[in-house]
């Protein structure tokens, strides 16, 4: 059968015919005229090189063909009318969705684990899948299906995502709990004394915006490691006198081997917000699973 020829409607017709097996039952069934229905049985006797139904002395008896097509043509129907019904209507305790999100090693910890959390009491069947936040690729991802979600910095380029800003995020400075130099009300002097640990999630690199920022002030601080992941950061300053900038989210367990220092003087911060492509956007799962998110962010 040539599969091009392929017609939904035909499908619908056919299911009818075979439940009716009157052409005057189907097409009062499918609210169509008794001309129409009837065109649409020689489509499929066209299609499927077969009479399908013979004129009968009470209405129409079905072929051996169209008996093998009962099962497989209801089946397949009734699974698509579920699936557009629940793109439609989600009930997140009995759904069964992979929701795939890009994201960076801190967004992962900061939104990622506690949203797995709160799924497994919410929606278990719900599974999410994270990749690496690609920030050369990401949008194309979007628009291709291969991400559904992306957490990260939002700004003009991306005005055709949709977009749900989640909040901004400041940074503390950490060191071991016992740290000598660590203070409240540390200055900017004492603060580039002191030995830092960076993160350069690209690799190798011992600047980043911030020390733009002291540039303008003229100072530069101290870098001894550049590190590729904030999740490495924590545990190598709890065990020597480095320190480190990090989000202020990535510490919402407190440890009890660190030392947390606010900088009023350091206005830097950063955006994340939840991107998605207008192909997600109206499927009712993903919508759940975008505000679930935001009902999980609080001010800290």
């Amino acid at each position: 059968m040539d599969t091009t020829r392929l017609d939904l409607n035909l499908l619908l017709t056919l299911e009818a015919l075979l439940a009716e097996q009157n052409v005057t039952k189907a097409a009062v069934r499918l609210h169509l005229s008794q001309p129409a229905v009837s065109a649409q049985l020689n489509r499929l006797r066209d299609m499927f090189d077969d009479p399908l139904l013979i004129p009968a002395r009470r209405g129409m008896t079905p072929t051996a063909k169209a008996l093998e097509l009962i099962v497989p043509v209801r089946e397949s129907l009734e699974k698509l009318r579920q699936t557009l019904q629940s793109h439609k209507d989600f009930h997140p305790e009995r759904a069964i969705l992979t929701v795939t999100i890009s994201c960076t090693d801190y967004t992962q910890a900061a939104i990622v684990m506690p949203l797995v959390l709160a799924l497994r009491h919410k929606a278990p069947g719900v599974r999410i899948a994270v990749r690496h936040y690609n920030l050369a690729q990401f949008e194309q991802q979007l628009a291709s299906g291969e991400v559904d979600i992306t957490i990260a910095s939002h700004d003009a380029t991306h005005a055709h995502l949709r977009t749900c800003h989640l909040y901004d995020e400041t940074y503390v400075l950490i060191g071991r709990r016992d740290h000598p130099a660590l203070k409240e009300n540390l200055s900017i002097e004492e603060f580039v004394q002191l030995e830092h640990v960076i993160v350069s999630p690209s690799g190798g690199s011992f600047t980043t915006p911030i020390d733009d920022a002291l540039a303008t002030f003229g100072h530069k601080r101290n870098v001894v490691m550049s590190a590729a992941t904030f999740l490495f950061v924590p545990q190598i300053v709890s065990i020597s006198d480095l320190v480190a900038l990090v989000p202020r989210r990535l510490l919402q367990v407190k440890s009890e081997q660190l030392a947390v220092v606010d900088l009023p003087w350091l206005a830097e911060r950063f955006d994340l917000s939840l991107m998605w492509h207008e192909r997600s956007h109206s499927h009712a799962g993903h919508r759940w699973v975008r505000e679930l998110i935001a009902e999980m962010i609080s001010p800290t």
